[in-house]
């Protein structure tokens, strides 16, 4: 872990502090002027177990911070397993910035997606009950369909488009896996992360284009939006997660902090890992882990060189077999951590995949 300085805001310390409040003002290119401002969501991280068993590494600490100074996204690699989307929580938890945003892409995921949503039919079905089919047909024909209508209750603004409100500290928004995305969505978030805002089209093509919509933490509580235009205050902390299934464009690359997470690199940091998470459900009184826990710990490390395996992996069978050991004979429990943790890739992992 990383030892504590005067410049850095996240520390990896686990414990919750407001050091957030001494972020530095953003560099002038990287300034957004939106309002009024809103006070965080109460609430913590929403993984509370990951966000204090998380021990980031003095790469992880050094550059989450590069990316709250610099107000730039932060690209996490790794094999799965080293704690990419754990990063996350950890940084909410411990500059008390809230509950973590979460977005998961796919093949299908478009950025509209991570902005907002609108429903159109259950708005108009909403309005024909209200007033009557030919109500509404007639406002369509006089251009004043929109007329005491309450757009606000049909839209939702999505992960991104939450994290971009104008909020007084920045929220943490976690877009997981982003190398399973389309091929353009890399280049249409790169605009919206530059520019800092967006237009919600429903809204601003109306006559008042304010209205209260929901958010990605709440279907009850709303905030305004004015003019049809969300502008963010503080740039949120964007955690892009990708396991390294495609190459990203050298613009959106140039735009962003990196930071590769490594596999432990030795049985001590396995064996510390397993502490953090099990130690107070398989160790002794001291958090001392019992024989047969080193040992499928010291097989696990072993394994790693015949193939990719992941350190949750290593945390199931440990888990079970700290169970199974009560009724089962050593042999079948040795033979139940194997079949827990069979290899991810049948490729033998070469030196750089430590």
């Amino acid at each position: 872990m990383a030892e504590a300085t005067d410049w850095q805001i996240f520390r990896g310390s686990r414990v919750p502090h407001d050091g957030i409040d001494r972020l530095p003002a953003p560099p002038p290119w990287r300034t957004f002027t939106g309002g009024p401002p809103l006070p965080t969501p109460p609430g913590d991280s929403g993984n509370p177990h990951v966000a204090v068993s998380y021990r980031p590494g003095e790469d992880a600490v050094r550059q989450v911070n590069a990316a709250l100074y610099l107000r730039r996204p932060l690209l996490v690699t790794g094999a799965p397993g080293t704690g990419k989307s754990s990063l996350a929580y950890a940084v909410a938890h411990e500059l008390n910035l809230g509950k973590v945003l979460h977005w998961p892409i796919t093949s299908r995921v478009t950025l509209r997606d991570g902005l907002y949503e609108y429903d159109p039919l259950t708005r108009l079905y909403a309005a024909e009950r209200a007033r009557g089919r030919g109500a509404v047909a007639a406002d369509r024909r006089r251009g004043t369909a929109d007329a005491g209508d309450d757009i606000g209750g049909y839209l939702r603004l999505g992960p991104l488009g939450t994290a971009l409100l104008p909020y007084e500290r920045p929220r943490v928004l976690l877009v997981d896996e982003i190398d399973k995305s389309d091929i353009d969505l890399p280049n249409d978030l790169l605009t919206v992360f530059e520019k800092g805002w967006y237009e919600i089209v429903e809204l601003a093509r109306r006559a008042d284009a304010t209205a209260r919509v929901m958010t990605a933490d709440s279907t009850t509580d709303r905030v305004e939006i004015r003019d049809g235009t969300v502008t963010c205050r503080a740039f949120p902390l964007v955690v892009m997660t990708s396991n390294g299934e495609r190459e990203f464009p050298p613009a959106f690359l140039r735009r962003c902090v990196t930071v590769n997470l490594k596999q432990p690199a030795t049985v001590a940091e396995l064996t510390a890992i397993v502490k953090e998470h099990l130690g107070p459900v398989v160790g002794d009184a001291d958090g001392e882990l019992p024989a047969g826990t080193r040992e499928i710990i010291d097989r696990f490390f072993e394994r790693r060189s015949g193939g990719l395996l992941a350190n949750d992996q290593l945390l199931n069978a440990i888990y079970m077999c700290h169970h199974a050991a009560l009724s089962e004979h050593p042999e079948t429990v040795r033979e139940l951590a194997d079949q827990v943790m069979p290899f991810l890739s049948g490729e033998a992992a070469g030196p750089d995949d430590d």
